[in-house]
């Protein structure tokens, strides 16, 4: 062999080496193949879209601006300016779309896009120690704690943590990090409040109360709890949803709420409406794939039935199949979460990609549920890419997800009892 082909192996087989080290471990070599190509292309992706997004940045103080000429961290904005609302005397006034605007262009300068606050007012208490600090060490120190309570969160979750890691790189995880968005947070709550139902339902009660800051995410974890009778889940989720609430009348007064009913819940319609479709690539929704061929009415009609779906199909999960395999049932809890909402942004894909990661790397999928996860995974992008061409398509993937999961769930551990025996009768 000549020299330059032994010299030529060298860097191949580091490569090929550091790929092994990086694909997480799997119940199968179907798995690990999956896996291996999700954390290569993933990880491809995500590096080039974070480089690029990093070099067309202008680093200007005390508030950089992407390539698009938004804030870095663009939601975030939202969550901070929130936050800084919080100590002012009517802090619901940011629901006025027009008074929130007039505020962006005092701070950002005149001619900033419209941008508009979604969250309901119990987010003013999450978001008010954020408003004492300047935007950027705000933003950095809402990402640390982030990752670091996606990692304490999810972690028991996934036997290797290199598949934890795949999640981490994922679209849905990207989407998050270049929005500012708080699905790391919301991941990890949804994850340790499923850990916790039964072993500490106190502490899983506490942190499905949190989730209402975000409501649409936690839409369907009433129909869980209720159908599988986890009373002291319930009673603490309310306590502290109710001290959430209290915590934020005592900042704005019920007003705030009042203005988040009036003013920020048709704005949000209205954002999903916009007959330029300027949301479609944003939300891989239902709602989303059908009303760009259907129009706004029908699409309306088929995520009313889709939700109502939804709800049946948790309730039926978790009442008939409450000691089933749990990590079938998060998915499914979490693929039903995305069929029940109009609203729901390609960062929130995060927690359905994490559950879907972890069947992967547990060996609980077959060839059609492992094609599934790796469209699960790719959800946003396929999302971004469909949106802005206008076509539907990527919002079917959850629903199709959650079909299989049910079928997971019910038929085939239907057809995994043993046969009862044959009794012989003599006379």
């Amino acid at each position: 062999m000549q020299p330059s082909a032994i010299l030529g192996q060298a860097p191949l087989s580091r490569l090929k080496r550091l790929l092994e080290l990086m694909t997480p471990a799997a119940a199968n070599e179907a798995d690990r193949e999956m896996l291996r190509g999700l954390a290569v292309l993933g990880g491809g992706f995500f590096i080039f879209t974070f480089v690029t997004f990093l070099w067309a940045t202008q680093w200007s103080w005390p508030f950089p601006r992407d390539g698009s000429t938004l804030v870095v961290g663009r939601d975030f904005l939202n969550f901070w300016m929130y936050g800084r609302a919080a100590f002012t005397p009517d802090p619901s006034r940011f629901y006025d779309l027009s008074i929130y605007n007039d505020a962006l262009a005092a701070l950002l300068g005149p001619g900033y896009p419209g941008q508009n606050v979604p969250n309901p007012p119990n987010a003013l208490v999450v978001m008010a120690p954020f408003g004492l600090l300047n935007y950027v060490p705000a933003l950095l120190l809402w990402f640390a704690l982030g990752l670091l309570a996606f990692y304490l969160g999810c972690r028991s979750s996934f036997a290797d943590g290199r598949a934890l890691l795949v999640v981490a790189i994922s679209p849905a995880a990207l989407m998050c990090i270049l929005s500012g968005q708080s699905s790391f947070l919301t991941t990890a709550a949804l994850f340790a409040s499923f850990a916790f139902l039964d072993r500490r339902p106190a502490f899983a009660g506490l942190l499905i109360g949190l989730l209402t800051v975000k409501p649409q995410l936690g839409i369907l974890l009433p129909v869980m709890l209720v159908a599988s009778s986890r009373w002291r889940v319930i009673a603490s989720a309310a306590v502290a949803a109710a001290a959430l609430f209290a915590a934020s009348v005592a900042i704005g007064g019920l007003q705030g709420w009042v203005d988040y009913v009036t003013k920020a819940l048709p704005v949000m319609r209205e954002v999903l409406r916009d007959p330029s479709g300027i949301a479609m690539p944003y939300h891989a929704t239902l709602f989303m794939s059908f009303r760009g061929l259907l129009g706004d009415q029908v699409a309306d009609a088929i995520q009313a039935v889709a939700a109502v779906a939804a709800v049946a199909a948790v309730y039926a999960a978790f009442r008939y199949r409450k000691h089933g395999d749990p990590a079938l049932l998060r998915a499914l809890l979490l693929a039903c979460t995305i069929c029940a909402s109009p609203y729901m942004g390609t960062y929130d894909v995060l927690p359905l990609t994490a559950a879907a990661i972890a069947l992967l790397a547990d060996g609980k999928l077959d060839a059609i549920g492992r094609r599934l996860a790796q469209l699960v995974f790719w959800l946003p992008a396929l999302q971004l890419l469909f949106g802005n061409l206008q076509m539907p398509g990527p919002g079917l993937i959850p629903a199709v997800f959650a079909l299989y999961l049910l079928r997971r769930l019910f038929v085939s551990a239907k057809a995994a009892l043993p046969a009862p025996a044959s009794i012989s009768v003599t006379g």
